[in-house]
């Protein structure tokens, strides 16, 4: 025999409804936050790149590879002022920048600080 309550149908709607909701919101914040960190993750594996090209290269043209890919990329002009640094014992090259980046989104206003930094042996 089959029972039913007239009530439970509604509130399985707006059960659904409300998971719905906070999955979209989830959806909307996730990528417009991700978006940053991928930013972020494209330049350091430029900066990694260039790091492992350094025997051959010198400063200014991985400096210029640099700023080519953060300008690419949309980067605030923080990000384009990377340090390189060439020594230590056993010889390496370290190159780093520092910059924040920031998203708004629907009654949300966050900035991230970005630290990127790659470092080969020479």
């Amino acid at each position: 025999m089959v029972t039913g309550s007239r009530g439970t149908a509604g509130a399985s709607n707006l059960g659904c409804l409300i998971s719905l909701l906070v999955f979209v919101a989830a959806l909307y914040y996730g990528v417009s936050i991700g978006e940053l960190y991928w930013r972020q993750y494209q330049l350091l594996d430029e900066m990694r790149t260039q790091a492992r090209l350094a025997p051959t290269l010198p400063d200014p043209v991985i400096r210029r590879r640099l700023l080519t890919k953060a300008e690419e990329l949309e980067l605030p002009t923080a990000a384009r002022s990377f340090r390189i640094t060439r020594g230590g014992n056993p010889r390496q090259i370290i190159i780093e920048t520092q910059y924040r980046d920031s998203v708004n989104l629907f009654l949300m206003h966050r900035a991230f600080v970005f630290r990127p930094r790659a470092a080969e042996p020479l």
